[in-house]
């Protein structure tokens, strides 16, 4: 599976979620033993995290999953272009890893405090 790519477009100082239905060559991915895990970073490259999602798998046998960011975690990152992905994983002795998505996520200013 390669990763899909979508930007994401944020709101600063409001909650953001997206719900995602994961599909593998055209039928429902079982996602029962994965969990999902998220970061945001001003590059691709940077040590630093700018944001760290809250990754849910809602309905594994539905292939449903929901990443999310709390408006306490978006009011304090600054506008601007950031880049983020999405891993699906496993855990144990032999560990699985999906990028599932990638792509840049805009933060636009809030102008309401």
């Amino acid at each position: 599976m390669s990763a899909g790519s979508y930007n994401l477009f944020i709101d600063q100082g409001s909650d953001y979620a997206l719900q995602l239905t994961v599909k593998e060559d055209g039928s429902i991915k079982n996602l029962s033993g994965y969990s999902a895990r998220a970061q945001m970073r001003s590059t691709k490259t940077a040590a630093d995290i700018t944001a760290t999602f809250t990754c849910t798998v809602t309905n594994p046998t539905g292939g449903v999953l929901k990443m999310q960011l709390s408006n306490t975690v978006t009011e304090g990152i600054a506008a601007g272009l950031y880049y983020y992905d999405l891993e699906l994983y496993t855990s144990g002795a032999s560990p699985i890893v999906y990028r599932l998505m990638e792509g840049q996520a805009t933060v636009s200013q809030e102008v309401t405090r």
